[in-house]
């Protein structure tokens, strides 16, 4: 404490000048607040809340961007969903030719316009799949391929992205190469296990065996990579019940299952004034015994081919098995249009052999004959596949694809394998388009999500460092308050020292 009366030491000017130094400055940090709304404009102003809305703040600006790259995939989806809409609507086209053309009522000059008109509308296909861009990147090329969209603040918030090649010669019928129809049955005879039929390669095995081979499963993995297991129930299953078998689970591999038996037979010399005398039935494949069957089984009583014919025709539609005539006399060709099994039973007049490269004789001499023809079963679908164990039902491990820019329409027979290959490939466009509207709709939810949190955050980043300008105004009208009584006490103490110079002589 100073002496009474000191002109040297003023304590009370001092303790002033301290009131009015730190008043000053709470009035510049108030006026700060006031000016930029803000509670916090330098670090020193509060270190941790500082901290808290920087990273509040980087967080706002990362979000924010990554709405503006959502948007912009948005963006990227529909274009490429506006070009696929006019691919479609072009093999639609295609889709009217192709059955206007299996007709056969075109003279061979309006089916070749009508291949023509399908050459320039698969160009066209090629042509926007090709000229497709997004900011001069390739979409529907096949190139976009693996692309990540940043649709978060933080690293790994990504959603990915790839576009199917869709040129006319990248879609189509993806479907397994079948290797023939089999021929079982306890008196079959054959001088060669492989042999060729009218229209494929065909295995003949005598005492029962089947084609098929039941030691282990089959294991489909279709393009987008959805795997499932069939298991083949038994040597001798139709055809048409591994079909259904297949298409059970289409759901999940993608892959579709078509049956057929069809088999042509040589009709020999008909028994000595008897002609022609077996039975037929539809099965689903137990051998030679029928077992299983389907319709009615029916017995044939023939002098001819043609009576023959008549006759499996006139019982078709309980039996479903159909009869021709081919161009060579003496040959039929029996067809199960569902790829049930068909049963040849009790031959006991007239020879009926296979046609091919080796003849396998169904009735040979006296006695009593019997044959099971097993049919064909094609998987089919609008992308790759892979079939595991693809041998044990004579089928190949890996699809082979006709392409949109293959089909031919000039001939009837081209027309019909137009119409299938068209249809899976406006599945494969679906499909995509499909996939792209999934993946616009969780950029849409992606973006309406980002949009909330940025709302929390910014209120959340308010909360933090926005002043509280009514609270703000009050301390301030106290500071200024505080200054000018500091001031007035100054001048207070300096007017006392000054006053003891009045007592000097």
């Amino acid at each position: 404490m100073s002496a009474v009366g000191s002109i040297l030491t003023n304590s009370g000017a001092l303790q002033a000048l301290n009131a009015i130094s730190n008043t000053s400055t709470m009035n510049n940090n108030l006026e700060a607040q006031l000016s930029s709304g803000l509670s916090i404009n330098s670090p020193s102003n509060n270190p941790a809340g500082y901290i808290t809305a920087q990273g509040f703040t980087s967080q706002l600006n990362g979000i924010t961007q990554a709405i503006s790259n959502a948007n912009q995939g948005v963006s990227l989806l529909q274009t490429a969903q506006g070009a696929i809409t006019q691919q479609i609507g072009i093999v639609q086209q295609l889709n009217s030719i192709a059955v206007q053309a299996a007709n056969g009522t075109q003279t061979p000059a309006e089916s070749q316009s009508l291949q023509n008109l399908v050459g320039q509308l698969t160009s066209q296909v090629s042509t926007i799949a090709n000229q497709t861009q997004f900011n001069n990147i390739n979409l529907l090329n096949g190139s976009f391929s693996g692309v990540q969209f940043q649709v978060g603040a933080n690293e790994g918030q990504t959603l990915g992205l790839s576009i199917s090649n869709l040129t006319a010669s990248a879609i189509g019928l993806n479907a397994s190469t079948v290797s023939g129809t089999t021929v079982y049955g306890t008196n079959v005879k054959a001088t060669s296990a492989a042999l060729t039929l009218a229209a494929s390669a065909a295995k003949v095995a005598s005492g029962g065996a089947g084609k098929f081979v039941t030691t282990s499963s089959l294991a489909i993995t279709g393009q987008t990579g959805g795997q499932s297991k069939v298991a083949i129930a038994k040597a001798q299953e139709s055809a048409a019940t591994l079909a259904t078998a297949i298409n059970s689970v289409s759901g999940t591999t993608g892959v579709q299952a078509q049956a057929t038996t069809s088999i042509t037979l040589a009709l020999g010399t008909a028994g000595a004034g008897a002609g022609y005398s077996f039975s037929l039935q539809a099965g689903k494949g137990s051998g030679g015994t029928n077992g299983s069957g389907i319709g009615t089984k029916q017995t044939v009583t023939a002098s001819s081919a043609g009576q023959v014919v008549s006759q499996i025709n006139g019982q078709s539609s309980t039996s479903g098995i159909v009869a021709s005539l081919t161009n060579t006399p003496g040959q039929i060709t029996l067809t199960q249009t569902a790829g049930y099994n068909i049963n040849i039973t009790g031959t006991s007049s007239g020879s009926l052999k296979t046609v091919g490269t080796t003849a396998s004789t169904i009735k040979s001499g006296a006695g009593t004959a019997s044959a099971v023809i097993q049919g064909q079963v094609q998987f089919q679908s609008s992308g790759g596949f892979t079939v595991g164990n693809a041998a044990n039902v004579g089928l190949s491990i890996k699809s082979t694809l006709t392409s949109l820019s293959s089909i031919n329409v000039a001939t009837t027979s081209g027309a019909n394998t137009a119409i299938n290959v068209v249809k899976y490939a406006l599945g494969a466009l679906n499909n995509q388009g499909g996939q792209l509207g999934a993946v616009q709709q969780a950029l849409t939810a992606n973006i309406n999500n980002l949009n909330a949190t940025t709302q929390n955050l910014t209120t959340a980043l308010g909360v933090v460092q926005d002043a509280n300008i009514p609270a703000v105004s009050n301390q301030l009208t106290e500071a200024q308050i505080q200054a000018q009584s500091g001031v007035a006490a100054l001048k207070s103490s300096t007017q006392l020292q000054q006053s003891f110079l009045s007592l000097l002589p």
